[in-house]
């Protein structure tokens, strides 16, 4: 029974969170909301922000950055509605989508490196 996150999961987990982020940090341009001020601006700061700490977490792990990556992706779920930006539809779609991978990858990586074993039933 898996019982703790391998350094290498860890390693594939922060790798993916660094491609997360930047494919929000580019969908701005690559999905044409760039003139799109709340919207444009919200992917490139978050976007890299995830990347920043996800490439921080390959060097040296610790719990913070993990939990920074969850509010992060938790923000980024949310941030098309608190700053109104829902109605562009790809740029809606492109946060929430990053954001639950990102934030579900956290989330997973704090679960694991707490020891928490997987359902023995």
């Amino acid at each position: 029974m898996l019982k703790s996150l391998s350094s290498n999961n860890r390693t594939a987990f922060d790798i993916v969170n660094i491609v997360a982020g930047l494919g929000l940090f580019i969908s701005p341009w690559l999905f044409g909301f760039a003139a799109e001020t709340y919207a444009a601006w919200n992917a490139w700061i978050v976007g890299a922000a995830i990347t920043l700490i996800a490439v921080a977490a390959l060097y040296a792990f610790y719990e913070a950055e993990e939990w920074c990556n969850l509010v992060l992706g938790l923000w980024a779920v949310i941030a098309p509605w608190l700053l109104g930006f829902s109605a562009v539809t790809a740029a809606m779609w492109a946060h929430v989508i990053v954001g639950l991978v990102v934030a579900a990858l956290a989330a997973g990586s704090i679960w694991f490196s707490h020891n928490h074993p997987l359902s023995a039933a």
